[in-house]
């Protein structure tokens, strides 16, 4: 007769543990082994089953314990994690097991930007508070004077991204393109590539870089000329017209070849850019989440978010336009020609360059960190890092922001006509001359809109920063308390972009809010 055996669970817990309700597992797990076997005797005398039975009974027994411990571990591993702010002086969302604050994010039932913005009206009157991001803590910071802190006075605090893990000092040397982008280091190691690149976006130097960037806008001008002359149709999806733009100016100014994506979309150069950033392959999604989960396994076997291929594709461009330079003598104001003077240690801040300040208010002044000097010396594939990423953040953000614009104009003809009046007339006092980057920078409306749709439409929908000391934070209005080395921070740009508080009537696209009388107010 086949015996049927029930523990009741709190007897099993008690039997395994010592008490009901066990607070501290590991100090119990000593005594396992030998309450194990006290089990299976007191089974195998009251049932009396035979050997096999006693045996299937043992295996049951610690598989279904084993179960147990591990769920209790994970209990109270996330516990823990779930209580990071319960001693903090601000607000927090309530944290769901297993997925924290992120539920409907990760469950798909909104989109980041939506989710970010519910997240910010949470607590419309604090300027700080906290979130999980599955289960690690976050401080959201929606007040624009912590922002400052952060982002400026008090940077040295926040070098690193939370939520990127790249390489620093500590890590060796890593062969990876993302590891070695600038998005991606930390520590010292960012703070010394900062400063390597600086110099090669002075504003003089994106003067010379801007007719790279005009003569690709000319040839796709050239390209509807041409079409409409041809009696063919002009109607195009706008998003892939402004990534063929994209990848000629990326092709042209970040890796120095020439490509023309409006008549052959099928250049070797647009595939392969498309292959990069297909983020709905899941192969992509998987390295992207390897890197970000297990960033000690990722550095250690050098994972990147770039397959073998790619790589290859794109490292072989940039290798092959430099020695092909260096034995012709090529100059060409490009990245490239950049990274050729970094190898030789030419490229730095000229303190007699006359630079003038670009008067946008879409423009941003360097940094003191982009001022600083080392003696580091730069590999190879550490350069070559910098024109993926270049690539990597200037893409798709170009061409939807670009097509936002688009949509914006068509529905607000009122700014579309005063926008082309503007661009008509600097086209005619320049008799005929191609634009320059002078020309460019008297356009004031230009620069009006184009602020305006970086508010309404922001590329980075939130920013994130690591905390990397210990940093005592105090909002002003008694809120004081020590944010600890290692917490991340999220800027929620798109949210702030859409606070009434700080842009009335946010929803309405009102290029007038950055005119010369109310930049002030912003």
């Amino acid at each position: 007769m086949r015996s049927v055996l029930y523990i009741n669970p709190t007897i099993f817990v008690i039997i395994f543990f010592g008490c009901s309700k066990p607070s501290s597992i590991l100090l119990c797990l000593c005594a396992l082994k030998l309450k194990q076997r006290l089990i299976i005797f007191y089974v195998s005398v009251q049932s009396a089953p035979n050997r096999a039975t006693a045996s299937m009974t043992q295996v049951n027994l610690f598989t279904a314990g084993a179960v147990i411990i591990i769920i209790l571990l994970i209990y109270h591993y996330l516990a823990k994690k779930y209580h990071y702010f319960l001693p903090k002086p601000v607000p927090c969302l309530k944290p769901s097991f297993l997925v924290g604050s992120s539920g409907p994010v990760l469950l798909r039932r909104q989109g980041v930007t939506t989710f970010m913005k519910k997240v910010y009206n949470s607590f419309p009157d604090a300027k700080i508070f906290g979130m999980y991001s599955i289960v690690m803590p976050v401080y959201i910071v929606r007040d624009p004077e912590l922002i400052k802190l952060i982002g400026v006075k008090d940077f040295d605090h926040f070098v690193d991204h939370a939520f990127v893990s790249g390489n620093s000092d500590d890590d060796g040397r890593n062969d990876t393109l993302f590891g070695n982008s600038l998005i991606a280091l930390s520590g010292l190691k960012w703070r010394d590539m900062r400063a390597t690149l600086s110099p090669a976006f002075t504003g003089s130097k994106m003067r010379h870089m801007f007719e790279l960037v005009a003569d690709c806008g000319r040839s796709m001008v050239e390209f509807f000329k041409t079409e409409e002359n041809a009696g063919k149709s002009l109607e195009y999806e706008m998003k892939e017209i402004f990534a063929r733009y994209g990848n000629d100016v990326i092709a042209s100014v970040a890796f120095g070849v020439t490509v023309d994506s409006m008549r052959d979309p099928q250049n070797d150069f647009n595939v392969m850019a498309k292959k990069m950033l297909d983020f709905a392959n899941w192969k992509i999604l998987v390295r992207i989440a390897i890197i970000q989960i297990l960033s000690l396994v990722s550095k250690k076997f050098n994972f990147d978010i770039v397959d073998g291929t790619l790589s290859r594709y794109f490292r072989g461009i940039i290798t092959d336009n430099m020695e092909r330079r260096e034995a012709q003598g090529i100059v060409r104001n490009d990245m490239v020609d950049m990274l050729m003077k970094v190898r030789k240690g030419t490229l730095k801040h000229q303190k007699d360059e006359q630079d003038t300040k670009d008067t946008g208010f879409a423009t941003v002044e360097e940094s003191s960190v982009g001022k600083t000097t080392h003696s580091r010396k730069w590999t190879d594939n550490e350069l070559i890092a910098q024109c993926f990423l270049f690539f990597l953040a200037g893409f798709d953000t170009t061409s939807n922001l670009l097509s936002w614009l688009m949509y914006e104009l068509t529905i607000n003809s009122a700014i579309q006509d005063r926008l082309y009046e503007e661009i008509s007339q600097i086209e005619n006092s320049l008799l005929g001359k191609p634009l320059s980057y002078e020309a460019l920078q008297k356009m004031s409306y230009l620069d009006m809109v184009v602020s305006e749709a970086l508010r309404k439409w922001p590329p980075n929908v939130q920013l994130d920063r690591k905390c990397t000391k210990d940093y005592l934070l105090d909002n002003g209005t008694g809120t004081r308390f020590t944010m600890d080395k290692g917490s991340s921070v999220l800027i929620p740009v798109y949210a702030i972009h859409h606070d009434p508080k700080y842009y009335p009537n946010p929803e309405r696209f009102d290029p007038e809010r950055f005119s010369e009388e109310n930049r002030s107010k912003i």
